[in-house]
């Protein structure tokens, strides 16, 4: 099930642009030598070029994408910004916008955004060397005013996982996930219901933990924190088999047992199934995703459509790079309960 929300941003005060003269008044340099910095020229000294380099930044100089194309030949490249390669999910998105380029003079750039450094350093740095014409960036979660300095780049940009007043967007309903699948084990008669996280300060979490605690609040459950837990492995943020085995120890150690366990992940409710086999330990498990994998396993899951989303994103940024004119528009996409035999009672 899919919303569209279309929302226009009217009261946005636009930058005044910043001019190579002015950028040449600044430095004390002529516009040519400006000039022949701003365009890649090495016959300028060194010092001249940092200074002249420094000052344009400080200024917020950036050249213009789409006439920098007129100037040369167009790049026809959309570049996908991504905080981890091996990860499901963002394998099914790829999957998505792949296949939403096969009839688009397009080529796809795949850029890593390490999850170790400044993110929206990076993103930025990515943007003005200009490698493409337009950009979905996935998972990477700036604050809204860090969204607000990409506007003065003048790229099309389209998030996924992800909203934003100022860009076009593609996200999921993660709360409403959460909330139901503890709801569904909380309507069988379950009150100590555990959770099993990935890294807790990942914004995707933050949301599926408010969507578990509103759905304990709306049955008079009282949130008990030792029913919380998480593995040691934070790679891909958590999200791995080994996390969710990790976790799944802590929690079958507890006494009592719980009554039934959402992951926040199928690839951790895959460790947590290990876990459980391996302790001769069963409770109801769902995880979230829906990964192929699940049919296979007779996982319960939280149903998100993560190729539908690259897809949809892939088409969006395209219409917003034919029609810069659009108004910024957000699609949220809502969850799916699939239930297998791994919840059953």
């Amino acid at each position: 099930m899919l919303d569209s929300i279309e929302t226009e941003n009217e009261f946005i005060e636009k930058p005044v642009p910043v001019k190579i003269v002015d950028i040449a008044k600044a430095a004390g340099v002529s516009t040519a030598t400006v000039s022949r910095v701003l365009n890649g020229n090495d016959k300028v000294h060194p010092d001249t070029i940092k200074k002249v380099l420094r000052i344009a930044d400080a200024m917020g100089y950036h050249p213009h994408v789409y006439a920098q194309g007129l100037a040369s030949k167009k790049k026809n490249r959309i570049s996908m910004l991504i905080p981890v390669m091996s990860n499901y999910f963002i394998t099914e998105i790829l999957r998505g916008v792949q296949d939403s380029l096969e009839d688009e003079d397009f080529d796809l750039n795949i850029v890593n955004v390490n999850n170790q450094a400044d993110t929206y350093t990076q993103v930025e740095n990515i943007i003005k060397k200009r490698w493409s014409e337009g950009y979905i960036l996935i998972s990477l979660h700036l604050n809204e005013d860090e969204y607000l300095k990409l506007k003065r780049f003048e790229v099309p940009l389209c998030l996924v996982d992800d909203s934003s007043e100022l860009h076009d967007s593609v996200c999921f309903n993660n709360t409403k996930g959460a909330y139901l699948a503890t709801k569904f084990f909380l309507e069988n008669s379950c009150k100590r219901i555990a959770l099993l996280l990935a890294n807790p300060d990942a914004d995707p979490i933050k949301e599926r933990m408010i969507g578990y605690q509103q759905a304990l609040s709306e049955y008079g459950i009282q949130f008990d924190d030792s029913l919380v837990q998480t593995g040691n492995d934070m790679d891909r943020d958590g999200f791995n088999e080994r996390n969710g085995y990790q976790a799944m120890l802590k929690i079958l150690d507890l006494k009592p047992l719980p009554d039934a366990c959402f992951c926040t992940s199928d690839t951790k409710a895959i460790g947590a199934l290990k876990a459980m086999k391996e302790k001769n330990k069963e409770i109801p498990i769902i995880g979230f995703d829906n990964l192929s994998v699940t049919h296979y396993i007779d996982l319960s899951s939280v149903s998100q459509p993560m190729y539908d989303m690259g897809f949809r994103a892939t088409k969006k940024l395209i219409s917003r790079m034919k029609n810069p004119d659009l108004k910024v528009s957000s699609e949220l996409y809502h969850p799916k309960l699939m239930l297998r035999s791994s919840s059953a009672f």
